[in-house]
Protein backbone atom coordinates (compact mmCIF):
# COMPACT_ATOMS: atom_id res chain seq x y z
CA UNK A 1 0.00 0.00 0.00
CA UNK A 2 1.56 3.38 -1.03
CA UNK A 3 1.40 5.81 2.09
CA UNK A 4 -0.44 9.38 0.85
CA UNK A 5 0.89 12.71 2.30
CA UNK A 6 -1.64 14.07 5.07
CA UNK A 7 -2.18 17.07 3.21
CA UNK A 8 -2.69 15.59 -0.09
CA UNK A 9 -5.94 12.95 1.92
CA UNK A 10 -6.86 16.15 3.32
CA UNK A 11 -7.70 17.83 -0.20
CA UNK A 12 -9.35 14.89 -1.49
CA UNK A 13 -11.80 14.69 1.53
CA UNK A 14 -12.42 18.73 1.58
CA UNK A 15 -13.16 18.51 -2.80
CA UNK A 16 -15.10 15.10 -1.88
CA UNK A 17 -17.22 16.88 0.64
CA UNK A 18 -18.08 19.60 -1.82
CA UNK A 19 -18.82 17.91 -4.61
CA UNK A 20 -21.24 15.40 -2.50
CA UNK A 21 -23.00 18.70 -0.68
CA UNK A 22 -23.19 20.23 -4.60
CA UNK A 23 -24.88 17.24 -6.03
CA UNK A 24 -27.42 16.37 -2.73
CA UNK A 25 -28.22 20.32 -2.91
CA UNK A 26 -28.44 20.84 -6.77
CA UNK A 27 -25.40 23.07 -7.37
CA UNK A 28 -25.55 22.66 -11.12
CA UNK A 29 -27.29 25.40 -13.47
CA UNK A 30 -27.65 23.11 -16.32
CA UNK A 31 -30.38 19.99 -15.59
CA UNK A 32 -28.80 16.45 -16.57
CA UNK A 33 -29.74 15.32 -19.74
CA UNK A 34 -31.94 12.17 -18.67
CA UNK A 35 -33.94 14.77 -16.28
CA UNK A 36 -34.45 17.17 -19.46
CA UNK A 37 -35.58 14.16 -21.68
CA UNK A 38 -38.11 13.20 -19.08
CA UNK A 39 -39.68 16.57 -18.25
CA UNK A 40 -40.13 16.97 -22.33
CA UNK A 41 -43.04 14.89 -23.49
CA UNK A 42 -42.99 14.06 -27.22
CA UNK A 43 -46.37 15.72 -28.67
CA UNK A 44 -48.67 13.54 -31.12
CA UNK A 45 -48.11 15.38 -33.71
CA UNK A 46 -45.80 18.44 -34.54
CA UNK A 47 -43.27 19.39 -37.29
CA UNK A 48 -39.85 20.03 -37.30
CA UNK A 49 -36.58 20.66 -39.50
CA UNK A 50 -34.07 17.76 -39.48
CA UNK A 51 -30.01 18.31 -40.36
CA UNK A 52 -28.36 15.34 -39.57
CA UNK A 53 -24.64 15.29 -40.95
CA UNK A 54 -21.67 13.00 -40.21
CA UNK A 55 -20.94 9.59 -40.49
CA UNK A 56 -21.61 6.73 -43.32
CA UNK A 57 -25.17 6.54 -42.96
CA UNK A 58 -28.69 6.41 -45.82
CA UNK A 59 -29.96 8.95 -43.15
CA UNK A 60 -28.02 12.13 -44.11
CA UNK A 61 -29.49 15.72 -45.26
CA UNK A 62 -31.72 18.21 -44.30
CA UNK A 63 -35.33 17.52 -43.97
CA UNK A 64 -38.85 19.42 -43.04
CA UNK A 65 -40.36 16.36 -40.94
CA UNK A 66 -44.07 16.22 -40.36
CA UNK A 67 -45.76 14.03 -37.09
CA UNK A 68 -49.44 12.83 -36.83
CA UNK A 69 -50.45 10.61 -34.03
CA UNK A 70 -46.75 9.58 -33.40
CA UNK A 71 -45.21 8.74 -36.97
CA UNK A 72 -43.89 10.50 -40.25
CA UNK A 73 -46.96 11.24 -42.46
CA UNK A 74 -44.65 14.02 -44.41
CA UNK A 75 -41.29 14.62 -45.28
CA UNK A 76 -39.41 16.96 -47.44
CA UNK A 77 -35.68 17.11 -48.65
CA UNK A 78 -34.24 20.32 -48.11
CA UNK A 79 -31.40 19.52 -49.93
CA UNK A 80 -30.17 17.43 -52.43
CA UNK A 81 -29.36 14.40 -49.88
CA UNK A 82 -32.53 14.91 -48.35
CA UNK A 83 -34.26 14.77 -51.23
CA UNK A 84 -32.71 11.64 -52.58
CA UNK A 85 -33.53 10.13 -48.59
CA UNK A 86 -36.88 10.96 -48.96
CA UNK A 87 -37.13 9.31 -52.83
CA UNK A 88 -35.12 6.24 -52.20
CA UNK A 89 -35.54 5.12 -48.58
CA UNK A 90 -38.88 7.34 -46.87
CA UNK A 91 -39.00 5.06 -43.87
CA UNK A 92 -35.71 6.19 -42.33
CA UNK A 93 -36.75 9.50 -41.40
CA UNK A 94 -37.12 9.75 -38.00
CA UNK A 95 -39.73 10.99 -35.48
CA UNK A 96 -37.94 13.26 -32.45
CA UNK A 97 -38.74 10.50 -30.46
CA UNK A 98 -36.68 7.81 -32.75
CA UNK A 99 -33.90 10.20 -32.35
CA UNK A 100 -33.98 10.47 -28.70
CA UNK A 101 -34.29 6.40 -28.82
CA UNK A 102 -31.08 6.30 -30.85
CA UNK A 103 -29.22 8.26 -28.13
CA UNK A 104 -30.48 6.33 -25.41
CA UNK A 105 -29.38 3.10 -27.36
CA UNK A 106 -26.13 5.00 -27.70
CA UNK A 107 -25.48 5.29 -24.02
CA UNK A 108 -26.84 1.66 -22.85
CA UNK A 109 -24.28 0.37 -25.45
CA UNK A 110 -21.46 2.75 -23.82
CA UNK A 111 -20.95 4.91 -27.02
CA UNK A 112 -17.96 7.06 -26.51
CA UNK A 113 -19.83 9.97 -27.12
CA UNK A 114 -23.72 10.40 -26.53
CA UNK A 115 -24.96 14.22 -25.64
CA UNK A 116 -28.35 16.12 -26.05
CA UNK A 117 -28.74 19.57 -26.26
CA UNK A 118 -32.06 20.90 -24.86
CA UNK A 119 -34.31 23.89 -25.69
CA UNK A 120 -35.38 26.16 -23.50
CA UNK A 121 -38.71 24.20 -23.68
CA UNK A 122 -37.37 21.08 -23.34
CA UNK A 123 -37.28 19.18 -26.71
CA UNK A 124 -33.72 18.32 -27.91
CA UNK A 125 -32.05 20.27 -30.49
CA UNK A 126 -28.73 18.77 -30.91
CA UNK A 127 -28.00 14.78 -30.55
CA UNK A 128 -24.64 13.99 -31.03
CA UNK A 129 -23.40 10.32 -31.24
CA UNK A 130 -20.14 8.93 -31.72
CA UNK A 131 -20.01 4.52 -30.67
CA UNK A 132 -16.63 4.51 -30.79
CA UNK A 133 -14.05 7.89 -30.84
CA UNK A 134 -11.12 6.57 -33.05
CA UNK A 135 -13.38 4.68 -35.63
CA UNK A 136 -13.96 6.22 -38.95
CA UNK A 137 -17.42 7.27 -39.72
CA UNK A 138 -19.47 6.10 -37.02
CA UNK A 139 -20.85 9.03 -35.84
CA UNK A 140 -24.38 11.04 -36.53
CA UNK A 141 -24.87 14.48 -35.39
CA UNK A 142 -28.75 15.54 -35.34
CA UNK A 143 -29.51 19.16 -34.96
CA UNK A 144 -33.79 19.79 -34.49
CA UNK A 145 -34.76 22.99 -35.71
CA UNK A 146 -38.45 25.05 -35.82
CA UNK A 147 -40.13 22.74 -33.89
CA UNK A 148 -43.89 23.34 -33.57
CA UNK A 149 -46.07 21.64 -32.09
CA UNK A 150 -49.73 21.22 -33.84
CA UNK A 151 -52.45 23.32 -32.05
CA UNK A 152 -54.96 20.91 -29.69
Amino acid sequence: MTAVPVSTRVVFRAVLAVGLACGVAGCADEPEPEAASVSWREPASYTYTLRSSEGERSLIGAFRITVRDGAVVKAVGLDDSGRRVVDDVPDTVPTIGELLGEWRQARRDDADKAEVEYARDGHPERISLDWMENAIDDEALYVISDFEPADG
